[in-house]
């Protein structure tokens, strides 16, 4: 359970570090990958945690990337964008289907 919130801060420091401290992008696409890969590994890890709830962990996975959003948008050194978190939802969504796989209840 601790590795989920580990992450969860990891994403939302790494999201608001000014650019110059992040690895330079090679193509525009690369950030919209990097924001779907993230919000897949927390949905699919918070549903593994807390599968009693997971309307409440993808709601509050989907808030929590609109809050960055917002939170970049109010510094000067990153721009808050939709599109995002249209990344970040598509990634839970993906998440959420690997969640959903019948061999993670093997484990």
């Amino acid at each position: 359970m601790a590795g989920f919130w580990v992450l969860l801060l990891g994403v939302a420091v790494m999201s608001l570090l000014p650019g110059q401290y992040l690895p330079p992008q090679t193509v525009n696409i690369w950030d919209k990958a990097q924001h779907a890969g993230a919000f897949a590994a927390l949905g699919t890890w918070g549903l593994c945690v807390y599968p009693r709830h997971p309307g409440r962990v993808l709601i509050g996975l989907l808030a929590f990337g609109g809050a960055i959003e917002l939170a970049q948008a109010a510094t000067w050194w990153r721009d808050g964008d939709w599109h995002d978190w249209l990344a970040d939802a598509v990634g839970l969504a993906a998440g959420a289907a690997l969640a959903m796989l019948p061999w993670r209840r093997l484990a």
